[in-house]
């Protein structure tokens, strides 16, 4: 288990019963390999919310709106209407040859999301997180992996204005196939 997981695990244990997944076949329908983190959390938590606030995108999800493939082809289809008619402007990271953005993780209740900031010659396990106001023109880059951005985010760490009153004192995850029901 990545470490960031594994710390995690002991501030907000994850629910019982996970399973393992096929990320290799998720992958394939990405286009692109997905940072081990990232898969280890998914594995040991499933997707779901943190503190109510953070949820988790993950693969073959009943619902597309938390599912990790779909709501990648979504947003990059939203993210290209919204540049093309302007007049908000690119984050400037997204200049560099080959960058690209694959979201991760919505913010409960306000449009913003989390991505991971992706390059050509970028191991995934290198990938940085862009957050997205999504209701707005802010954008704030964090040069660290997804998990360990939620993880300082939860312990007070990072401070984000995109994620509002995190950290809180008592942390919680609740996973999608409680509160969606599968």
């Amino acid at each position: 288990m990545h470490p960031d997981v594994e710390q995690l695990t002991h501030i907000v244990p994850p629910p019982a019963g996970r399973r393992r997944r096929d990320w290799s076949e998720t992958e394939a329908r990405l286009g692109s390999a997905l940072p081990g983190d990232f898969k280890d959390l998914v594995d040991a938590y499933g997707g779901g919310v943190f503190d109510e606030t953070i949820w988790i995108l993950e693969p073959d999800c009943a619902d597309p709106d938390h599912d990790l493939v779909a709501m990648a082809e979504e947003r990059a289809e939203v993210l290209a209407r919204l540049w093309e008619i302007g007049p908000e402007p690119r984050p400037e990271q997204l200049e560099a040859a080959g960058a690209g953005l694959l979201p991760f993780a919505y913010i409960e209740g306000t449009g913003a999301y989390l991505y991971w900031l992706t390059g050509v010659d970028v191991l995934p396990e290198d990938w940085s997180v862009l957050a997205n106001a999504g209701r707005g023109p802010e954008w704030e880059h964090h040069p660290v992996p997804g998990t360990r951005f939620i993880l300082s985010v939860l312990t007070g760490e990072i401070r984000s204005d995109i994620l509002g009153d995190l950290p809180v004192g008592d942390h919680s995850f609740d996973p999608n196939d409680e509160i969606l029901g599968g």
